[in-house]
């Protein structure tokens, strides 16, 4: 079995807005609006707002990439132009016919200056948009923040609810870590959210370790977990994954320019341990603008270090369609 061909149609789970707008879309988006950008040289600005898989950067330093890209998608036509240019961009350049994007509204809303509710209406034209010109099923996640208080998070799952008709399909928790955040303080949100039919995702075992996988599935029990590398570190968190049957959202180039993994030997440990315990996954880009890659150039990756085989790769694919929060 050959690896996923270029017109085979492909599903990717894991995509931030934040790092999925080309750099001279957000170029044109800043000027538009008379953001005042460190530089006015644009290769300046392609460097401040990706990743160089030559140099790398730490975690810390890749989640501060984001602050850029979301000032610049601070408005209702910044995000609508984002969605519609993420989601078109997909389809045009890796046919991808299933796609759910997430993003944190509330980090568009320039702290209250921009009203909530347009910016979701916003990022709800985007979608509507591209999927009246282009064959993609789409669906929007709402981010909560680690770093918001939980009057801030429960505001966002208010949106998520309202707007659940109109294109979100689930909810995340994303962001760096910060003192005095818990998991298990969310589990009634969660348990509000499945009610209210929303998909359950988190991040978790990516810059934390495998109890914050175990965190999770025991007080969120999500359908799936953001990343979940770390949980390879531990026998108990693989079988639970398995138990629970959350599938993992892997975003290889990720983890490896950010520092989460250390090298093609790790990852190879990594995939190794999830075919041993049977751990469902899907392959994903995170940010494919922001860190330079795309989701065939995820998959070649992995095959060609021998980390897995073309079978596996069309079995990610498939599991993708399968766990999608986009329902027909």
């Amino acid at each position: 079995m050959t690896r996923p061909g270029p017109k085979t149609e492909l599903a990717e789970l894991h995509v931030h807005l934040g790092g999925s707008v080309d750099p001279a879309v957000m170029w044109e988006i800043a000027h538009a609006q008379g953001i005042r950008l460190p530089t006015k040289d644009y290769w300046k600005f392609v460097d401040m707002v990706t990743v160089d898989g030559a140099r790398g950067k730490t975690f810390e330093e890749y989640l501060a990439l984001f602050h850029w890209t979301e000032l610049i998608q601070s408005s209702p036509l910044a995000i609508e132009r984002s969605v519609y240019q993420t989601i078109a961009g997909a389809y045009r350049k890796n046919n991808i016919t299933l796609l759910e994007l997430r993003f944190n509204p509330m980090k568009r809303n320039r702290g209250g200056e921009q009203d909530l509710d347009q910016i979701m209406m916003a990022a709800v034209r985007g979608l509507d948009r591209a999927s009246l010109e282009y064959p993609v099923r789409t669906g929007l996640i709402v981010c909560l923040d680690r770093t918001f208080d939980r009057r801030l998070n429960e505001i966002l799952v208010d949106k998520a609810v309202l707007f659940s008709n109109r294109g979100v399909v689930g909810i995340d928790i994303a962001g760096p870590a910060a003192r005095g955040f818990r998991y298990a303080d969310y589990a009634a949100t969660y348990r509000r959210a499945r009610s209210e039919g929303l998909g359950l995702t988190v991040h978790a075992g990516e810059d934390e370790g495998p109890g914050s996988v175990r965190e999770v599935l025991e007080r969120l029990e999500p359908d799936r977990i953001g990343h979940g590398v770390r949980a390879t570190e531990d026998d108990r968190t693989m079988e639970m994954l398995v138990e629970r049957g959350a599938i993992l959202e892997v975003c290889p180039t990720s983890n490896l320019n950010t520092g989460v993994l250390k090298g093609v030997e790790e990852m190879k440990r990594v995939f190794a341990a999830l075919k041993a315990h049977r751990v469902r996954y899907t392959i994903n880009t995170d940010g494919p603008e922001m860190l330079k890659t795309n989701i065939r150039g995820e998959v070649d990756f992995l095959v060609r270090h021998g980390i897995i085989t073309p079978a596996e790769a069309q079995r990610a694919n498939r599991t993708a369609f399968q766990a999608s929060f986009v329902k027909d």
